[in-house]
């Protein structure tokens, strides 16, 4: 169940309610199922933190591979990952901030999340957010993701002339 928090300096938080004029509320701010599934989770990751590596490891093999496929087959984009989390980007240009990300090619983009979509992969709907890898994301799945990802790279011919 998703679950977020954010805080700040004394003077700040305490225009927030219910000692300030600044009402804050979400959609699963306080549930007590919310909060226990996050404190589940957060105890099972303190105790064993090799998921971390894990995820990390799961993720820099994928995009390896992608970026492989990529050079060989002279496609131009731009991969970003850290972590569990990473973002393609179909641009020529190296993208380091915003201004970079602008330039990859959003009908492409989409075009590309419609055909992963029609595989039955899902993506971010946009080339401005991240793929996030999680432990549920195993070898067969990866496998399909990557798979899919070849042969939209290869439909259609020299579609990335676009880029």
């Amino acid at each position: 169940m998703p679950i977020g928090a954010y805080g700040g300096r004394r003077d700040i938080m305490e225009w927030v309610a219910p000692l300030g004029p600044v009402y804050q509320a979400g959609t699963l701010s306080g549930n007590p199922i919310a909060m226990a599934a996050g404190i589940a989770q957060l105890t099972l990751l303190k105790e064993d933190t090799s998921l971390y590596e894990e995820l990390e490891k799961k993720t820099n093999d994928f995009f390896e591979k992608v970026k492989k496929m990529a050079e060989e087959k002279e496609i131009p984009l731009q991969i970003h990952h850290i972590g569990s989390i990473g973002s393609i980007f179909f641009t020529k240009k190296k993208v380091t901030d915003y201004e970079g990300a602008s330039t990859s090619n959003r009908e492409v983009y989409a075009d590309y999340y419609k055909y992963m979509l029609d595989k039955g992969i899902y993506l971010p709907p946009s080339p401005f957010e991240a793929m996030f890898f999680s432990k549920a994301h195993g070898e067969e799945e990866l496998w399909k993701t990557w798979e899919s990802l070849e042969s939209y790279f290869l439909k259609d011919g020299n579609w990335y002339g676009q880029i």
